[in-house]
This record gives structure tokens, sequence and C-alpha cells, in this order.
């Protein structure tokens, strides 16, 4: 069966056609900058170089008609017809309370999603665009929702609500939601796989680490905390993210600014994190390059986010009563060696022995710990695209 997965921004497109259930990936690539002038797809069959094709695309229905004419082109395709594609699996951010598992897609599904774009107003409304999208070009091709925030939907009431006022809760459902679901399942039943061990028998803390961050409590193979709240800005410190502030900070900050909610939120969310701290970039890779040559506020930054990712770990422990594995993910994660030395640095408290002969490897699976570590530490790429191809799988296969 060929799945083709889409992860839709708001000027981007990213795709895996895999066959299923090999998880052979036949295709993949992303299509940029829609809407935008110098707009192009990257396209990587299997096996091949990637090409680069530019061309003007408008909006995201367009991009996926250019995407579907280049898998089944003469020159670079790799199927003969877009009706060998049995089904589509789109990521899609934000499920609300609504959905705690991946959906097939009708037309009550989506009415719910245009409902719950409110909640989520950057990511939701692209999201829809790829499924209205492979409605009109693939209409009798059965689609399905897998979504960031379903994983967590297991997280008891008391971890998820806010302590604000409970009928702020009743009319708006504001309350933790968490997000990066689908990279904490899939790396944390995975990081079992590679132990041997019961996966619903399990204390996990997962560390997805990249330009958006986020911790999760697992236990017994089910979400009991993450560090993200309503929306993604809430937790660790991020590239543009600020994560956890007073909210008296906020209120401070509008009033002496006279700034509108519009402003803050852009403060928040796109100046802020290692950006705002470090004045140098959003990337750890150019803020450990600055810090290196003596820059005090590139090293601050490198700080701050090690501590409070180390603070997280040491709060999820509490909160699980103890921790079996822990597990690092996503750009930073996987391959930032000096970023994850910071953070273990004084966790050997929990039972922690490192090996150190491993702990310069990158982006690949790999256990830091020594034979016989009380706890256990592990790297495992993410990868979100086959964890939505294998819901879709069983959902319509």
């Amino acid at each position: 069966m060929n799945i083709i997965v889409l992860n839709c921004g708001s000027s981007s497109i990213k795709y895996q056609l895999f066959n299923m259930p090999t998880k052979e990936v036949i295709a993949k690539g992303i299509v940029e900058k829609i809407g935008l002038k110098g707009s192009f797809i990257k396209y990587t069959k299997a096996g091949e170089e990637a090409v680069k094709l530019e061309g003007e695309i408008l909006d995201h229905q367009q991009g996926i008609e250019y995407l579907l004419g280049i898998l089944t082109s003469e020159k670079y395709g790799c199927i003969k017809s877009i009706h060998e594609i049995d089904a589509v699996g789109h990521r899609v951010v934000h499920g609300a309370e609504e959905f705690s598992g991946s959906v097939l897609i009708t037309k009550e599904v989506i009415n719910a999603l245009e409902v719950s774009s409110e909640l989520a107003p950057l990511h939701n409304p692209p999201n829809l665009k790829g499924i209205y999208a492979m409605q009109t070009l693939l209409p009798e091709t059965k689609q399905v929702c897998v979504f960031d925030t379903a994983f967590h939907q297991t997280m008891p009431e008391h971890v998820y609500l806010y302590a604000i006022p409970y009928v702020l809760y009743d009319r708006y459902k504001i309350r933790r939601y968490g997000f990066h679901g689908t990279s904490h399942k899939f790396v944390s039943a995975r990081a079992c796989e590679i132990l041997g061990e019961d996966f619903t028998k399990q204390k996990i803390i997962t560390c997805h680490l990249g330009n958006g961050s986020s911790i999760a409590a697992i236990k017994e193979g089910k979400s009991y905390d993450t560090s993200m709240g309503m929306t993604p800005t809430e937790g660790l410190i991020m590239g543009t993210r600020s994560g956890d502030i007073d909210p008296g900070a906020l209120l401070y900050i509008a009033d002496k600014e006279e700034t509108s909610i519009k402003y803050t939120n852009t403060l928040l969310n796109k100046f802020s994190g290692l950006m705002g701290i470090s004045g140098v970039s959003s990337d750890m890779r150019e803020i450990e390059d600055a810090a290196n040559e003596g820059n005090h506020r590139a090293l601050l930054a490198l700080e701050m986010f090690a501590y409070r990712a180390k603070k997280y770990i040491g709060s999820y422990a509490a909160a699980l009563g103890g921790v079996d594995t822990i597990v690092f993910t996503g750009g930073i994660g996987e391959n930032d060696t000096e970023t994850r030395k910071r953070i273990l640095d004084g966790l050997e408290f929990l039972g922690i022995e490192l090996d150190k002969t491993k702990e310069n490897i990158r982006g690949k699976e790999t256990l830091l710990t020594k034979e016989g570590s009380k706890v256990k530490v592990l790297v495992v790429p993410t990868d979100e695209e086959l964890m939505i191809a294998k819901d879709t799988y069983e959902i319509v296969a």
C-alpha cells in the first residue's frame, strides 16, 4: 500500500511517500516558499540524488498538484499514476479535546478541525489546506488525520488544568494540550524496542529538542505530563519562543511598552528564546560558535537552555515516582553532543552512569549509558512521518 504523508505549514509542505507495511520510503522532500517569490520543490527519489525544481507555486493546492506531477513524471517519477496512492496521512497540530487518536477524515472531522483552528491559528489552517487539496485532487482516496496533541490526551485532569477559574475551562477549553506527541510516542516506544523492555511497564522521559522543544513524562505507555501547554510557547526555552515566563512579567512589559496582545504574542514566539537571549541566532550551532569565541550572552543562552531541560527532567522523575529511561531526539537532542552533556551533568543521582566512549555520537540510535546503569539514556532519531504512515495504514488497511 502506497501512503503519502503531508505536513503542511503556512508556506511549505513536507512530504514522504511510503510503501506500507514495509516502511520503505519511495520519495520525499519539501515544497518551499508557497505564495512567495522563488518557490520550489526539493525532491528525492529513493536511491537517487535530490533535485530542486523551481516554479511559481501560488497556494497549497497548486503545490500538491506540482508534487503529484513530479511523482508521476517520466523523468523523475516513482509511480505511474496518482491513483497508485492508496491513502493520505496528514499531520495536524491541534485536535483539541475531540481527538485522542488518529482518525479517518470525514465531513464531521473537518468541521471539528475548523472549530479547533481557533486554538492553533498558525498551524491548523495550513493543515486543513492540505486536506482540502487532496479531497479535490484524489476525492476517492482515504485520508487520515494524525494529531500532535492526541498522545497527550491521556494526561490526568489535575495535570492538564491551569489554576484559573474553572468556568474559563468550561467555556473556552483553556488547558494544557501538549505538542510533539507523534515524536514522543515514536521515540519512547522505539527506545523500549531497543532495550527489550515492555513499553507499558516503563517510566520514560523523552526530550524532543530542536527549534521547537518539549519534554514529556510517559508512564506505562501513556503521556502523563508534557512541557508545552495550551500553545507551543510554554515550557522549555526554544529557538525563538520564550518558554515558561511569569504572566506578571507579560503584563508589566505590555504596560511599559504600551503594546497590544498581538505584539506581545509576536515578542514571545518570534523574538525570544535562544535568539532573544543570545542576540546572535536561533540556531544552536551558531550560538555555540559565538560562545566559543567568548560571547557572554551566547554562553548564557546555552546554560539557560540546558538548565531548563535539566529542571524538567528532574521534576518529571519526581512526578513519575522514578525514571527508567531518558530519550533524546530532535535536531539538537540527536546531534548536539555538548548540549546533551550540559543537560545530563549533575543528574548522576538519578542512577545515570554514562559511557564516555559514546557521548560524542550523533544522529543514530545509541545507548549512552554503561551496562548496568540504573537509568538508561538513549539517542533515538525521531521519525514522525513514519509514525503518521503507520497510523494511516492501521486505519485504512
